[in-house]
């Protein structure tokens, strides 16, 4: 895959905005941006993230955006970093679906480097990333091993989406939905 074409590709991958809202140093507020994760989240779905450093197998995790074909551009964030520190990294909204040990999931043995005999597993300190949406997710079936030191969390539990305040009362000629939350 060229790198434009794996940087379109993050561009549909549950990307979060920079400007998450940390609550203390236990708790952020983080927009999803991006179809990777549907139907459980969609496109501004936001999301209250416990930041952990032991999260379960199936759980969502937010991750910081992997870079596309260079190194990291900077070190893991640390574990109390504020705001600021949060804020100016890139996200993602991805499952959980293998720690170190565990055998790699079959939607990644078919791809490289992947594709060779034997039962690989996934090694310590990486997991294994998917997204529930795999036909708009670039994941670990893409950039391989998650190092598990860029975890900024797990989801807690959706919040009313940003974009559905104010709009039950508008009148719009299309049949109104649902209202969220």
């Amino acid at each position: 895959m060229s790198a434009a074409t794996a940087a379109a590709l993050l561009g549909l991958a549950g990307l979060l905005p920079a400007a998450a809202v940390l609550l203390g140093h236990r708790l952020v507020v983080v927009t999803v941006r991006g179809v990777s994760m549907a139907p459980a989240y969609r496109d501004g779905d936001r999301v209250l993230v416990r930041r952990t450093a032991h999260p379960t197998r199936g759980q969502v995790l937010v991750v910081e955006r992997p870079a596309v074909h260079t190194r990291w551009p900077s070190r893991p964030l640390p574990a109390g970093a504020g705001a600021r520190a949060v804020g100016r990294r890139q996200w993602l909204i991805k499952r959980l679906a293998a720690l170190p040990g565990d055998p790699v999931p079959e939607p990644m043995l078919s791809a490289p480097p992947f594709a060779r005999p034997g039962p690989p597993r996934v090694p310590a300190g990486s997991l294994v990333l998917l997204g529930d949406n795999p036909q708009h997710s670039v994941d670990s079936r893409h950039f391989g091993f998650y190092p598990a030191e860029r975890v900024l969390g797990t989801v807690v539990r959706p919040l009313r989406p940003a974009r559905t305040r104010g709009q039950f009362r508008s009148a719009s000629p299309r049949r109104p939905g649902p209202p969220a939350g």
